[in-house]
């Protein structure tokens, strides 16, 4: 690794820290659908998104769907929380918006830990964020409705990437939400009707970000709140 990384948490780290790691660090560029774990796969390396590179998690259940449970971007890392190798992931892990990430083995990453007392801490720390991240998302789903859900996740994507077009289909957003690709569609046809979103092939445009947010539960602020205590400054953090 050369440069200062585009990624949160290794920014955090101390320069010691930094040091330990940096040897093993590789960055490899990832395209969107891009699967990292399937459910059951050992993990034996940890991923830093960088820049707008964004992953999500995706819970099977019944009659063959999957649901989001989680995504992770440049704030954090997908198998920090894991203390030995192997582990074995219990979802699906998807690049949800390619770019580049920086892998790390996760024998080096324990065998640094062993060598700094920060080290351990601030991964503990991130981990805590994470299970955070992992009931908010409960809360959400069950106690707010599908307009809030889908507002909250669109604002969840454009916040990584910047961009008012947000490179997200119907039907990814229905995996998001756990829905049938209809019920999107028709969350969606009802946003564009009072001029709150666009659509193009392929994406979606938001046009009034300010009357989306208006419409999306607070959970998103909530976790990112969370992040910003526990790890000391605030962090782009999404449920």
């Amino acid at each position: 690794m050369t440069g200062r990384p585009q990624n949160d948490l290794l920014r955090q780290l101390s320069p010691l820290d930094v040091e330990l790691l940096a040897p093993h660090l590789q960055p490899v560029d990832l395209a969107a659908s891009h699967i990292l774990h399937h459910a059951g796969d050992a993990v034996t390396a940890v991923h830093f998104p960088c820049g707008s590179a964004l992953v999500s998690f995706a819970v099977p259940v019944e009659d063959d769907r999957e649901v989001e449970s989680l995504l992770v971007g440049r704030e954090g890392a997908v198998g920090v929380a894991a203390r030995r190798s192997p582990t074995l992931a219990y979802s699906r892990i998807v690049v949800k918006l390619g770019g580049t990430f920086l892998r790390l083995p996760l024998r080096a990453l324990e065998q640094a830990q062993q060598r700094s007392v920060t080290l351990p801490e601030i991964l503990s720390r991130y981990a805590d964020c994470q299970v955070a991240q992992l009931l908010q998302t409960a809360a959400c789903n069950a106690a707010h409705s599908i307009e809030q859900r889908a507002a909250k996740w669109i604002l969840a994507v454009h916040e990584h990437i910047g961009d008012a077009e947000i490179p997200l289909t119907h039907e990814q957003l229905a995996g998001m939400l756990g829905v049938s690709r209809s019920y999107a569609s028709r969350v969606i046809q009802m946003f564009k009707a009072r001029r709150i979103l666009a659509t193009r092939r392929g994406a979606i445009l938001i046009l009034d970000a300010s009357a989306l947010q208006a419409r999306a539960c607070a959970c998103n602020e909530s976790v990112k709140k969370h992040f910003g205590e526990v790890l000391g400054r605030t962090a782009s953090a999404d449920v």
